[in-house]
């Protein structure tokens, strides 16, 4: 298996299992893929952070903000894997409750990983809505 699929046989499961994890209210799984390393940043869809704490209070609010995922689907774009780092580009396509009411929502999602002591780490995420597109 070359070093490439290796990394997106990580995304597909655990990468995939700790968002799962997070849209029903629980970011342990999302914690424990995210470097403890600086620089960490998020440009989120509804909030940002920079640095390890901020990132651990975002997440913080994600648990008592989304619940109830019933779907949950990653679109792979772009992936490539650059000696320890890697990206991926993708749609995130998902169903959950948002604030106590449901929604129906896909993201554009780009992320950016370092391996650590031989694991994937995320250090930067990028989170947008979709624009509608003009005619």
């Amino acid at each position: 298996m070359s070093d490439r699929d290796g990394f997106l046989a990580w995304v597909n499961s655990r990468l995939r299992d700790a968002e799962v994890a997070v849209h029903e209210g629980d970011a342990g799984p999302r914690r424990e893929i995210w470097s403890r390393k600086e620089p960490v940043t998020v440009l989120g869809a509804l909030n940002s952070a920079t640095g390890r704490a901020q990132v651990d209070e975002l997440f913080t609010w994600m648990e008592g903000t989304f619940s109830g995922c019933t779907s949950f689907r990653l679109e792979i774009v772009a992936a490539e894997v650059i000696g320890d780092i890697a990206y991926t580009v993708a749609y995130e396509h998902t169903e959950a409750i948002v604030d106590g009411e449901s929604r129906v929502y896909s993201l554009r999602a780009t992320q950016v990983y370092r391996r650590e002591d031989g694991e994937w780490k995320i250090v930067h995420r990028h989170g947008s809505a979709i624009p509608e597109r003009l005619p």
